[in-house]
């Protein structure tokens, strides 16, 4: 069975085998019904990726923060998502008084957390006690809708990788949409504009052809130096092989 991609709201019909049912899809009285307003498209299971929404946090989740409220215990934070952040100074990876906490973050500040814990009453807490996150403190955050998260990591990390290599920067790709940036100014300037294309286009296929294109225009690399590229990067693998032997 083959479904050519369309856009499809909820409760639209998708299919009458509940086996195909995938992300973004609900069963009832055994037919399958799209539970949210996006592009239906079907590779062995039927599936809907969402052109819309807020971020929903769960547990395990790195996401970028920003300190909004100072407590007494607690740094508010906002995680773009219906539902605060809380961070509580038992997760601050040094021990600290509450008298101090605003010395070590404070209002507006951008940390890159985990979601420790949601709980029924969506009550989300975070940590810092993890060697992989941090306060940010330098580089640019900019912010994607969190549905086109999974389309700006590629399948296995294919297009987060190309991005990297292609501009020269760090990026970092949270699971609640914003993206830390870190390079040279104009570096991080074409990795800003790649990633707009690329969440403004995610639906439409041929994605990675257009970015890969997209990528050599903007840094001034005709289809022609590339294809010299290309054999030269070609003859010094071979090259580097007759070398290890």
């Amino acid at each position: 069975m083959k479904m050519e991609k369309k856009l499809v709201i909820p409760g639209d019909f998708l299919s009458d085998d509940v086996k195909l049912a995938d992300e973004g899809t609900y069963v009832e009285d055994g037919k399958v019904f799209s539970s949210v307003f996006g592009i239906v498209s079907m590779n062995k299971q039927i599936k809907v990726v969402p052109l819309s929404g807020k971020y929903i946090p769960k547990r395990d989740d790195i996401v970028i923060g920003i300190v909004t409220e100072v407590s007494f215990s607690n740094w508010i934070v906002d995680i773009r998502s219906p539902y605060e952040g809380l961070l509580h100074i038992s997760e601050f990876p040094r021990r600290i008084d509450n008298a101090e906490m605003s010395k070590y973050l404070n209002v507006a500040d951008s940390i890159m957390a985990l979601v420790s814990d949601v709980d029924e009453s969506m009550k989300v807490e975070l940590t810092l006690n993890d060697q992989r996150l941090r306060q940010i403190k330098d580089g640019r955050v900019i912010e994607v809708t969190p549905s086109k998260v999974p389309r700006l990591i590629g399948k296995n990390g294919s297009m987060i990788g190309m991005l990297k290599n292609e501009t020269g920067c760090n990026i970092f790709i949270a699971q609640n949409g914003r993206v830390w940036i870190t390079g040279k100014d104009k570096n991080i300037d074409l990795a800003i504009r790649t990633i707009q294309k690329i969440e403004n286009e995610s639906h439409i296929s041929g994605l990675t052809e257009r970015i890969v294109k997209f990528l050599k225009e903007e840094k001034g690399i005709s289809p022609k130096e590339r294809a010299k590229e290309k054999e030269e990067e070609k003859s010094g693998g071979i090259l580097d092989e007759l070398l290890d032997k």
